[in-house]
Protein backbone atom coordinates (compact mmCIF):
# COMPACT_ATOMS: atom_id res chain seq x y z
CA UNK A 1 0.00 0.00 0.00
CA UNK A 2 1.67 3.20 -1.20
CA UNK A 3 2.32 5.81 1.69
CA UNK A 4 0.58 8.88 0.31
CA UNK A 5 -2.51 6.46 0.64
CA UNK A 6 -2.20 5.72 4.40
CA UNK A 7 -0.82 9.44 4.82
CA UNK A 8 -4.34 10.69 3.57
CA UNK A 9 -6.30 8.02 5.16
CA UNK A 10 -5.00 9.63 8.84
CA UNK A 11 -5.67 13.21 7.76
CA UNK A 12 -9.09 12.13 6.81
CA UNK A 13 -9.04 10.56 10.35
CA UNK A 14 -8.01 13.92 11.87
CA UNK A 15 -10.60 15.80 10.11
CA UNK A 16 -13.40 13.84 11.50
CA UNK A 17 -11.91 13.78 14.83
CA UNK A 18 -11.60 17.76 14.98
CA UNK A 19 -15.27 17.77 14.28
CA UNK A 20 -15.92 15.95 17.70
CA UNK A 21 -16.27 12.52 15.92
CA UNK A 22 -15.16 8.87 17.45
CA UNK A 23 -13.91 7.09 14.54
CA UNK A 24 -15.01 3.33 15.58
CA UNK A 25 -13.82 1.24 12.21
CA UNK A 26 -11.87 2.65 9.30
CA UNK A 27 -11.10 0.77 6.43
CA UNK A 28 -8.80 1.70 3.34
CA UNK A 29 -9.00 -0.31 -0.07
CA UNK A 30 -6.49 0.03 -2.56
CA UNK A 31 -6.98 -0.75 -6.22
CA UNK A 32 -6.38 -0.14 -10.20
CA UNK A 33 -9.58 1.46 -11.61
CA UNK A 34 -11.48 -1.02 -14.03
CA UNK A 35 -12.70 2.61 -15.78
CA UNK A 36 -9.37 4.07 -16.00
CA UNK A 37 -6.74 3.35 -18.92
CA UNK A 38 -4.35 4.95 -16.71
CA UNK A 39 -1.75 2.33 -14.03
CA UNK A 40 -1.88 4.57 -10.84
CA UNK A 41 -3.60 2.94 -7.99
CA UNK A 42 -6.91 4.31 -6.74
CA UNK A 43 -8.29 3.87 -3.29
CA UNK A 44 -11.26 3.99 -1.28
CA UNK A 45 -11.52 4.81 2.56
CA UNK A 46 -14.08 3.93 4.58
CA UNK A 47 -14.66 5.68 8.25
CA UNK A 48 -17.35 5.12 10.43
CA UNK A 49 -17.79 7.71 13.40
CA UNK A 50 -20.19 8.28 15.96
CA UNK A 51 -21.08 11.15 17.65
CA UNK A 52 -23.16 11.66 20.84
CA UNK A 53 -25.62 14.31 20.75
CA UNK A 54 -27.17 16.15 23.99
CA UNK A 55 -30.98 15.56 24.05
CA UNK A 56 -33.10 18.42 24.06
CA UNK A 57 -35.71 17.87 26.64
CA UNK A 58 -38.40 19.94 26.98
CA UNK A 59 -40.01 18.74 29.88
CA UNK A 60 -41.94 15.91 28.44
CA UNK A 61 -41.43 12.73 30.88
CA UNK A 62 -42.43 10.51 27.66
CA UNK A 63 -38.24 10.97 26.02
CA UNK A 64 -39.47 11.32 22.82
CA UNK A 65 -39.51 13.93 20.21
CA UNK A 66 -43.23 15.01 19.11
CA UNK A 67 -42.42 15.52 15.64
CA UNK A 68 -41.95 11.97 15.13
CA UNK A 69 -45.19 10.21 13.49
CA UNK A 70 -43.90 6.51 14.26
CA UNK A 71 -43.56 7.04 18.37
CA UNK A 72 -45.99 5.57 20.12
CA UNK A 73 -47.42 6.95 22.71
Amino acid sequence: MDEDMLADQRRLVELVEEEGWDVTDLEISAYDSPWADEDDPEATVTITARKPYENDDDGDDDGGDDGNPYQLK
